[in-house]
Parts: structure tokens; C-alpha cells; sequence
């Protein structure tokens, strides 16, 4: 029995940020869910399984990869108009690897 509640101490632990309230880790839940919705609409559906988004006391860090410059400026720009994003941490790498032509 004491094993057991040992464990669940771990896991409890290991789980929960020690750096931010309960209300906060919401907040960021709410903020990375923002923009990752935001992201499908204005940037490409593609975006959302290419970009990784991750919040943390509203510094929301964005990882993955992009098929141009111009995509990097607008996941960057769509992270920073969400509401209570407090900045932004760019870590997108440009994709360069040439596209297949498509056929037409």
C-alpha cells in the first residue's frame, strides 16, 4: 500500500508544472488550442500537424517545419493575436526539401 501511494506521488508530481497555478496551466491549454486552431484557418490545415505548439505562462514556442519564409512570418504573426500570448518563441525551420511538381 505504501509502494502504491508512493507511485501515485510520482506520477502526481512528474505530471503537474510546479512553475504555474492551475488557473495559468488552463490559460495555456486555452492559448495553445488558439493558435493552433488559428493557425489551420489562416496559415494551412497542413500547418497543424507540421507546427508544434507549445504555452507556458503565456510564452507560446512554436516548433516544426514550413514550407516558406512566408509561412514562418504568419505562424509567428498568428501566435502573437492571440489573446493573452505574452510572446512568442520562433523555432520553425523552412522545409528544404523541393516540392513534387504537381500534374496538371
Amino acid at each position: 500500500m505504501r509502494y502504491v501511494l508512493l507511485v501515485l506521488l510520482g506520477v502526481l508530481i512528474v505530471g503537474c508544472r510546479t512553475n504555474e497555478s492551475p488557473a495559468g496551466q488552463v490559460d495555456d491549454l486555452k492559448i495553445t488550442a488558439q493558435v493552433k486552431s488559428k493557425l489551420a484557418s489562416e496559415v494551412g490545415a497542413s500547418s497543424v500537424t507540421d507546427i508544434s505548439v507549445d504555452s507556458t505562462n503565456g510564452v507560446v514556442t512554436l516548433s516544426g517545419q514550413v514550407e516558406s519564409d512566408g509561412d514562418k512570418m504568419k505562424a509567428e504573426e498568428v501566435a502573437k493575436n492571440v489573446p493573452h500570448v505574452v510572446r512568442v518563441v520562433d523555432n520553425l525551420q523552412i522545409d528544404a526539401k523541393p516540392r513534387p511538381a504537381s500534374r496538371g
